[in-house]
């Protein structure tokens, strides 16, 4: 078991060899981007990268607080399923009005991985392994998408 200050400590740590793997890489667009902390562009649409003592996952989140909103958000994304899922060469989770970790609604589009520990520094290979070509291939996708989303906001 680990204080609240080791247990932030080993993530940060993380974080930050997932960053130093994705240093060199240039997003679809050609421009050097934070991989960790990816901006989308769009107000209230996040890609999120998480890791814990059970899993990891990476998501698309849909936060607008205007639930109407979230829909419309979440609709525009079915219509883009398939290819979102040809690119990433895998089929993701999709939930309408879920809760996040502080209780907001939200919508998600997600891929969880089981039976990893980020604070077991012998899975980090396996995280880095599952998030990096993720992240990588979201960015693709948004680089063909995101035009679609910005009428929207």
């Amino acid at each position: 078991m680990f204080t609240k200050e080791e247990a932030s400590a080993i993530k940060k740590e993380f974080w930050h060899k997932l960053a130093q793997q994705l240093e060199n890489r240039r997003s679809a667009s050609g421009k050097r981007i934070n991989w960790v902390n990816y901006k989308t562009g769009v107000r209230d649409i996040y890609f999120r990268m998480e890791a814990d003592k059970r899993t990891a996952s990476i998501s698309i989140d849909l936060g607008h607080e205007d639930i109407g909103i979230q829909e419309l958000f979440y609709e525009q994304f079915l219509e883009f399923k398939t290819y979102l899922h040809n690119i990433l060469g895998e089929e993701w989770d999709w939930e309408l009005h879920g809760t996040d970790t502080i209780g907001r609604t939200v919508s998600r589009i997600s891929k969880t991985l089981n039976e990893v520990n980020v604070f077991n520094k012998r899975d980090w290979d396996k995280l880095i392994s599952f998030l990096k070509p993720r992240i990588i291939l979201l960015d693709e996708f948004w680089f063909d998408a995101k035009d679609n989303f910005e009428a929207l906001k």
